[in-house]
């Protein structure tokens, strides 16, 4: 037997799925403020959507929602949500329904990390680990056919079909026992063994811009790959996505960085005081701009990327990085 794993454009409150499973991380965010929003409205009790860490819920749908049940599970607050709990989230997910929901056959989940700043693709890495450390210690519905990662964003959908294609090439995992000197399967490689586990050992570049759906080519196309390739983990913060100090965690996401990039254009005052906070704890950056008119008196001494297309920003980048690392300072 296998489960399949599928990535899905589309808003899930729309996909017909027996369970939608959302993280709870002891405040509301995104989709789970939504959904939330649409099962008080139809009379289910707002407390039964809020467990506790390590905690699980699981609520009947309501009409205006395409999945028959919501799985809430308890996780630890936004700022310590990393990639470990990225890993364990997705594995409780099922070890909750394989005790609750056994005859379920189909479940959706959405992408976590990435829309408030971890790397995009080192958390769906984490994410699909935790599904195949549920599957490999038969903790899953019996039943379970069809796993879907359900994506908003088209750019990320397509960027995540790339990946799964990598990890998973048949695009599925094996529920069978492995036996010994067999063929070895993708899901069981070194990458999806390490995911999440891995991930806090792994050097990262922080990203300072703005997150607007304009520049998010730039960060995708042009910074993203790069850094990547160049061997580290690639963040950047949505500022919006978090309630509380928000800065507290940019600040340790900045500290612990290897470099930080920052892009100036516009001159968005938070990405300023990103730099600020860079070049006080003596972390090396590179400095970004479309238009060099953009720049503030005070760091307009300093060398700057100047870039006009995605395309020229990947290869300066690229070449930029190679010089760092040439001469020893990331």
């Amino acid at each position: 037997m296998e489960i399949r794993i599928k990535i899905v454009t589309g808003d899930a409150t729309k996909i017909s799925v027996d369970v939608l499973a959302l993280k709870y991380a002891q405040a509301n965010y995104g989709l789970d403020t939504l959904v939330t929003r649409i099962l008080r409205g139809g009379g289910r009790d707002a407390s039964l959507m809020q467990p506790k860490p390590g905690g699980f819920r699981l609520v009947e749908g309501v009409a205006e929602l395409a999945a028959r049940q919501v799985l809430f599970v308890g996780v630890v607050s936004l700022y310590a949500f990393g990639y470990p709990e990225i890993r364990e989230f997705s594995r409780r997910v099922l070890s909750a329904l394989a005790g609750s929901a056994a005859a379920i056959q189909r479940v959706a989940l959405t992408l976590h990390g990435a829309n408030y700043g971890l790397d995009e693709l080192e958390a769906f890495e984490s994410e699909i680990a935790g599904i195949v450390d549920s599957i490999r210690t038969l903790d899953f519905p019996e039943k379970l056919s069809e796993i879907l990662f359900v994506e908003g964003n088209r750019g990320r959908a397509i960027r995540l079909q790339k990946h799964l294609v990598k990890l998973l090439p048949s695009g599925t995992i094996s529920t069978a026992p492995a036996d010994r000197g067999s063929e070895s399967r993708p899901e069981d490689g070194e990458r999806l063994r390490s995911a999440g586990y891995s991930s806090s050992s792994k050097e990262h570049v922080f990203v300072a811009m703005p997150f607007k759906e304009d520049m998010d080519d730039t960060y995708h196309y042009g910074i993203q790959g790069v850094v990547r390739e160049a061997g580290f983990l690639c963040e950047r913060a949505d500022l919006s996505s978090f309630t509380g100090d928000v800065m507290q965690w940019v600040r340790d996401r900045i500290k612990t960085a290897k470099l930080v990039v920052a892009d100036l254009t516009d001159g968005n005052p938070n990405v300023y005081l990103e730099v600020g906070y860079a070049w006080g704890c003596s972390v090396p950056t590179v400095l970004l701009v479309k238009d060099t008119e953009d720049l503030k008196f005070d760091v307009r001494s300093q060398r700057c990327l100047q870039y006009k297309k995605i395309k020229d920003l990947e290869e300066s980048l690229a070449k930029e990085l190679k010089e760092l690392r040439k001469h020893g300072k990331i």
